[in-house]
């Protein structure tokens, strides 16, 4: 992964395979920084195996402060990614791409409030974007990944599993033949913190939890509590 010299960071990888080539977009920082400041660039890598790493080189987006990297292939063709802009409100942009190598019009997509980590997946005949509003994910619909609809909020409130009394952040959904799993993670420690009380390791602690997603009367609710057996089908 190198890019330049020093100790530097990367951060939120996405990696999209298309064509028997896998691409990585990852956020990268020069330096491992003590307070969330300095310029995030997203820089492209390609693979034939997961292992040896090609550079390809930065990207030019809406801005020097950009993260959190999601791709899906266009309806008509083409691909586009959204992620956040920081320099811009924290919002959702998105740019366009006929070859996952060029991006292009790069554009706002969702201001409403700061937020991060966008995600796109396709489920019960629709597309879905969940967002990290810090309270919880934001849910929007959309019949073509160019309008999107408000649909609600979805782990907003604590759960009851272990390590899961806590709102879900900047999650990840894997769609596998009927089912799409949300990955979120937590910080259980939290819990009963009060406000102004100084953090500690347990209230920075991370716990990464998985539950179903499903789809009633158009709305995307998720089964939070619920047991159930983490079954992954490859894509035929």
């Amino acid at each position: 992964m190198y890019f330049e010299w020093g100790r530097n960071t990367f951060w939120a990888p996405e990696i999209y395979w298309h064509d028997g080539i896998y691409h990585m977009y990852v956020s990268y920082i020069q330096g491992i920084q003590v307070q969330w400041t300095g310029d995030r660039r997203i820089i492209h890598y390609t693979s034939k195996n997961l292992n040896d790493w090609h550079l390809e080189g930065p990207l030019s987006l809406s801005s020097n402060r950009v993260i959190d990297i999601c791709i899906h292939e266009l309806p008509e063709g083409g691909f586009r990614m959204w992620y956040k802009d920081e320099e811009n409100g924290s919002a959702t942009y998105a740019a366009d791409s006929d070859d996952l190598y060029h991006w292009h019009n790069a554009r706002p997509v969702l201001t409403h409030r700061g937020h991060e980590g966008p995600n796109v997946f396709r489920f019960k005949g629709s597309y879905w974007m969940i967002i990290d509003e810090w309270r919880g994910q934001g849910v929007y619909r959309s019949d073509d990944l160019d309008n999107w609809e408000r649909n609600g909020m979805i782990l907003d409130m604590p759960g009851i599993r272990q390590d899961d009394a806590w709102i879900g952040h900047h999650a990840d959904v894997v769609v596998s033949g009927d089912e799409a799993i949300i990955f979120y993670f937590t910080h259980p420690g939290r819990n009963g913190l009060k406000e102004g009380e100084k953090e500690g390791y347990e209230q920075r602690r991370s716990s990464i939890q998985a539950a179903r997603l499903e789809v009633q009367d158009g709305v995307m609710i998720c089964k939070r509590d619920e047991n159930f057996e983490l079954s992954l089908q490859p894509e035929k």
